[in-house]
């Protein structure tokens, strides 16, 4: 199966869509949306494609000038040669935070690596791309498979561990991991203050959700930080609660929780880092003082 009925079998089920930036976007049914110019290639959920944005007049093959992998697709402006580059991930990335943050985080370093070999425009927000089965755009697939994350990273030397020691950016996938960790820290201790019902409490993650994003130089969809809202909120109202946190006041003072901490030696470490967590901790506090890595610690929130 080519790459653009592959692009075309990954459109989200109601995407974004227009022919005419001027004119604003639409969201329609997929069997309408596929037809308009401008498209959106990945739902708010799963990022099934990178996409980068050159303007330039040789973007059709700077991939090639500058040692990038060669892209699955790329659909190019026949007036002024500028294009999208599109790449396909042979497994989707999901951007909900109730998947896996690790694959999240690595992808993330890698497609700003790659933005960065390609010296594609940072300000481009992934939302919508030139649309490869529209004839509109000059189309070329280069590459038929699918690509690995270990296969892209093979391109910029960057490995799972060395992808964990850069600093997550403020870009593309990389809004979504700095959304979450904000979001989240927040919430540990917000949800403390008056213990609202889950309604509330969903609309409160929402707003503050919303001002994070604003502040991205490129903000997220809201479809997007929508997903992020829930997720955190429902996780969190779920295990903290105010019956869970008074009983754990009760058996803690102030200036006795490091003392505390070190007498649950009848508890694993994951169930000390979660009262931790819970007492307001961060995630770099707890992996410092448990002496686990902070992916550890990640992993220990998104399975409760």
């Amino acid at each position: 199966m080519g790459c653009v009925k592959l692009f075309e079998n990954y459109l989200p089920k109601r995407p974004y869509h227009t022919d005419d930036l001027v004119s604003g976007l639409k969201i329609n049914k997929k069997e309408k949306a596929k037809f308009a110019r401008l498209v959106q290639p990945n739902g708010p959920t799963h990022r099934y494609w990178m996409v980068f944005d050159l303007d330039r007049s040789n973007a059709g093959m700077h991939w090639d000038d500058v040692g990038a992998p060669a892209p699955n697709l790329i659909a190019r402006n026949p007036a002024n040669g500028h294009a999208h580059l599109l790449y396909l991930l042979q497994t989707p990335i999901r951007t909900a935070i109730d998947g896996k943050t690790a694959p999240l985080r690595y992808a993330a370093a890698i497609e700003a690596a790659l933005r960065n070999l390609l010296g594609a425009d940072r300000g481009y927000s992934g939302l919508i791309c030139k649309n490869p089965i529209n004839s509109h755009w000059i189309v070329q697939e280069w590459e038929s498979s699918p690509y690995t994350l270990d296969d892209l990273a093979d391109y910029i030397d960057l490995t799972p561990e060395k992808a964990k020691e850069k600093p997550v950016e403020d870009y593309g996938l990389g809004r979504n991991c700095m959304l979450f960790d904000e979001l989240r820290a927040w919430a540990y201790k917000a949800i403390r203050q008056g213990w609202p019902d889950y309604n509330q409490w969903l609309n409160a993650c929402l707003d503050r959700a919303i001002g994070y994003n604003v502040n991205f130089s490129t903000p997220l969809d809201i479809s997007e930080v929508k997903h992020t809202a829930k997720s955190v909120a429902k996780w969190t109202h779920r295990n903290f609660t105010r019956g869970t946190f008074d009983d754990y006041v009760a058996r803690t003072h102030t200036s006795e929780i490091q003392a505390f901490r070190g007498s649950l030696n009848g508890k694993s470490k994951r169930l000390k880092g979660i009262d931790m967590l819970a007492s307001g901790a961060t995630v770099n506090q707890v992996s410092q003082e448990l002496q686990v890595s902070h992916r550890t610690v990640y992993r220990w929130v998104k399975k409760q």
